[in-house]
């Protein structure tokens, strides 16, 4: 259910998505309101389940997994739940999505190098029971839109 946003909330979330760790202070005084407003605001906006959570914005290729890809899955009928569980314990999987259109799903998936990859897809991922069918895409940049910019 969606929640009744005005444009001071999305004043808020903007700036906290631009810099999680932004004092109420800061925020109170680009959103041009006062610190007690902003408090309550951002208060409701947890409560409420529009803001979720805190995160850092973390460098991949210095974590050491700095090889992105897109993996495309195919998975038998009815068992999202089944493959679900899967994907819990895989790591390398950074984002899933059950997806509409020719694939089930799709993986954003970091590891290492070319040979961890072909470890993953081939090893791991291929063997889980499920998977009827992958198809790998190679990330050659990724942009950062929203947040922090290098």
């Amino acid at each position: 259910m969606a929640v009744d946003l005005d444009d001071v909330d999305r004043d808020i979330i903007e700036l906290l998505r631009a810099d999680g760790r932004m004092s109420i202070r800061a925020v109170a005084e680009r959103a041009h309101i006062s610190r007690a407003n902003a408090y309550a605001r951002l208060d409701r906006l947890r409560r409420e389940g529009v803001i979720r959570g805190f995160t850092a914005v973390v460098d991949p290729e210095k974590c050491g997994v700095g090889l992105a890809a897109y993996v495309s899955v195919r998975i038998e009928q009815h068992s999202w739940e089944l493959f679900r569980d899967h994907l819990r314990d895989i790591p390398e999987v950074d984002h899933a999505a059950l997806v509409s259109g020719d694939v089930d799903l799709l993986l954003l998936v970091r590891v290492a190098d070319a040979a961890a990859l072909r470890v993953f897809v081939l090893e791991r991922l291929q063997r889980i029971p499920e998977v009827r069918s992958t198809q790998t895409m190679f990330i050659l940049d990724e942009p950062r839109l929203r947040g922090p910019r290098d």
